[in-house]
Parts: structure tokens; C-alpha cells; sequence
């Protein structure tokens, strides 16, 4: 017996759940390519992405996924044989990497782990290292949904400070932008990208890309650039080339709505409200991992993702938890992926997300484990109520 009919929840990282009010803001006509009403669309929308990257740089907007976005960002700045540095802490900075590789750049993996974010002193010493500056730009990313991990940004950027290095300092925002502080150019981040489907609470589909100063003059004298991402096609004062083609209009009627959201309640309040219901998480899995089948993928709880969090599940298959939360009561969960593939499941908190959605998507995995006699300690969910009780105090 099921008890899955009513709205289901979507606990995976990506895509993520779409408020009602930005499926119906695409419930609308199109409106002819050049129009006001798709010229102010989208001067709107530039400008307001440099809030949310937190940056006074150029902002574009893709008809792409984020993988279309990591691409925007590469071709823009990077000449084939370029060296790249690619900071490892799970699959997606690598990833980056592969194609940063399949499009000429000499890329070069610095080990991470998968259960541990990057280390900036093992950043500094390899820069260090490069005595004649023959890497070009370095990628991490900000959150990897796969590992579950959060990156220290502001520390990368130290140790490229500290060792006196010029290369480009590139972040993948997709699982932490709208989710956490991320402060573009305080941190001093010279590229940025992100895409519409995780924190943006938007329909799969656009991606979006920020540059400082820096990253625009590296970009004068870049020989990857394609006409459809290239920046300074997407300058022109024609409205049309802003998005070198028929902009993606009723996705940008979404993420105009998904934007008014987020800024309505405010930047800052987003950030809280997606630590606290991580935290929520991370109390009901501390509680259920005494039964010692499952644990945590990030040993270390400060570099815990405020957005995803991966368990590790030991004796048990994975999908067990993970078909039972689906099909008898209504929620997606996350596949473990990469290093991660049937050894763990993900819950997001990302996004559209509050107390009742978090809490439901709690007790869905608390009541698969106990209906598959899977080890785990009582009372995670009251551990999360718990949490939500004494923080929002």
C-alpha cells in the first residue's frame, strides 16, 4: 500500500522543487524576440544576478544546463594549451575540468578527497610550485553535490594571495548560490557560474555566468571563444545578441519570479533558512547513524553542504531506502554518484524548501528504515524538530 498520491516532494540536488508561483509566471504567451516587455526582462534580470553572485561584474545568461555554464566560462577566458589547476573534493570540479581538457586546455587534477573539502595549504604549496606562472586559472567548486562537501572559498583565495600568483580563481556556484554567503567580489572570485535548477528554484534550462575586470581582460585575448557563449557578443547594446538569439523566454519569466522571491525575503534570510534546515538534517542523521549502517560521506561537520547531504549506507543497499521514500511515500531522494554509487543516498535542503518539506522528507527515510529493518538509531526526526525548536528561538 502506498501512500504517495498528494505533491511530491523532490529531496534530490537538482532539479529541485518549483514554487507555484514560478510555474505560473511561465504560464503565459510568448512575446515577439525584440519586444519592451523582453528587453526590460532581461536588463532586469543581469542586473539582479550581480545581487545574488554579490558583484559589481558582467553577468550573462545561458540557454544552457550548468555544464552549458562551465563551458561559458571556460571558452571566455582560457587559449588551447592553457594550464588549468582543478581543486578535486568529489566529481564536479573534475568534471569541469574534462571538458576544460576536451576543449585544448592542459589540465592538471590536485588530489582531494571525497569525504574532506579541498586544502588550501596543499593549494598554496602547488602554486608555489609554479615558479613561471604556467597555470592560467584554477577551478573549484563551491559545494560538490556529490561528495556533499563545502569548499572554504575565501581560503583558496588566500593561498593564491599568499602565493603570489596571477592565475584566474574560477568558482562553480550551482549547488551553493541562493543557498549560502556567496560574496563575489570580496572573495575575490574572477569568474562565476551558476545555472537556474538548484537554489534558483527555477526550471532546468539557464545557466549564468559572472566576470570581473580580470576575468574581461583575459577574455580580450582568449582563442576558445564561440560565437554563441562569447561575452562580447553578448555586450552589444542589441538586445538580441544578449542572448545571440531568441532569448529563452518563459524560463526568464521563471527566474524573474524565483529572483523576486529570493529577494523579497532577503539574501541573508535565505542563507539562514537553508543552514537551519541543514542543520535539522544533519541532527536526524547524527541520531540514526548510532545504529552504525549509516554515516555521514563528510567526517569533518563545519564542511557539511548546507544544501545536499550525502549518507553512507553499510550492509544495506542503498536503494532500498531510496525506492521505498519514492514509491510508498512520495519522495526523491538522491542516488549516491561517482565514488558514491551504491554505497549512499543524498537528501537535498535546497532551494524551495521549509520546516514542513524538510521534516516530511525526514520522516519518509525514518519510516523506510524502519520498515526495512535497517539498522539506525530512534528519533531522528525528533532530533530535527529539536534543532528547528531551539534555533529559530
Amino acid at each position: 500500500m502506498s501512500v504517495a498520491n498528494g505533491r511530491r516532494i523532490l529531496a534530490m540536488p537538482g532539479p529541485t522543487n518549483i514554487p507555484d508561483r514560478v510555474l505560473q509566471a511561465m504560464m503565459r504567451p510568448a512575446e515577439e524576440l525584440s519586444s519592451k516587455t523582453i528587453v526590460d526582462l532581461t536588463d532586469s534580470l543581469l542586473a539582479d544576478l550581480k545581487q545574488v553572485f554579490r558583484t559589481t561584474g558582467e553577468t550573462f545568461i545561458y540557454a544552457a544546463n550548468g555544464h552549458g555554464g562551465w563551458e561559458a566560462a571556460l571558452t571566455n577566458v582560457l587559449s588551447r594549451g592553457d594550464k588549468v589547476l582543478v581543486l578535486a573534493s568529489g566529481r564536479f570540479a573534475i568534471g569541469w575540468g574534462e571538458m576544460a581538457a576536451f576543449m585544448g586546455a592542459d589540465v592538471e587534477i590536485l588530489a582531494g578527497s571525497w569525504r574532506a573539502a579541498v586544502d588550501p595549504a596543499a593549494v598554496e604549496a602547488r602554486l608555489r610550485a609554479d615558479t613561471g606562472h604556467a597555470i592560467k586559472a584554477v577551478l573549484m567548486v563551491q559545494i560538490d553535490t556529490a561528495s556533499g562537501v563545502v569548499n572554504d572559498v575565501p581560503a583558496i583565495r588566500h593561498a593564491l594571495d599568499a602565493a603570489g600568483h596571477p592565475a584566474l580563481f574560477m568558482v562553480d556556484g550551482v549547488a551553493s548560490v541562493g543557498c549560502m554567503p556567496f560574496e563575489m567580489d570580496e572573495w575575490g572570485i574572477d569568474v562565476a557560474m551558476s545555472a537556474s535548477q538548484k537554489g534558483l528554484m527555477t526550471s532546468p534550462g539557464l545557466a549564468f555566468v559572472a566576470a570581473n575586470a580580470k576575468a574581461l581582460a583575459a577574455h580580450k585575448r582568449a582563442d576558445m571563444k564561440t560565437l554563441y557563449w562569447d561575452w562580447s557578443s553578448r555586450m552589444n547594446t542589441l538586445a538580441y545578441m544578449k542572448h545571440c538569439g531568441t532569448a529563452p523566454e518563459h524560463l526568464l519569466f521563471g527566474l524573474r519570479a524565483a529572483i523576486d522571491m529570493i529577494l523579497t525575503e532577503g539574501l541573508e534570510a535565505v542563507w539562514k533558512r537553508h543552514s537551519l534546515l541543514a542543520g535539522a538534517t544533519h541532527a536526524a542523521v547524527t541520531r540514526w547513524a548510532e545504529g552504525q549502517a549509516l554515516t555521514f560521506n563528510i567526517t569533518e561537520p563545519l564542511q557539511r553542504a548546507p544544501s545536499v547531504t550525502p549518507i553512507l549506507v553499510q550492509g544495506v543497499d542503498a536503494t532500498l531506502i531510496t525506492d521505498f521514500a519514492r514509491d510508498i511515500c512520495g519522495v526523491q531522494l538522491g542516488l549516491g554518484i561517482g565514488d558514491l554509487t551504491g554505497k549512499a543516498f543524498r537528501i537535498a535542503h535546497m532551494g524551495h524548501v521549509n520546516a514542513p518539506t524538510v521534516l516530511g522528507t525526514l520522516g519518509a527515510v525514518e519510516m523506510a528504515l524502519q520498515a526495512k529493518s535497517v539498522p539506525h538509531g530512534s528519533g531522528g526526526v525528533d532530533a530535527a524538530v529539536a534543532y528547528l525548536a531551539g534555533a529559530v528561538q
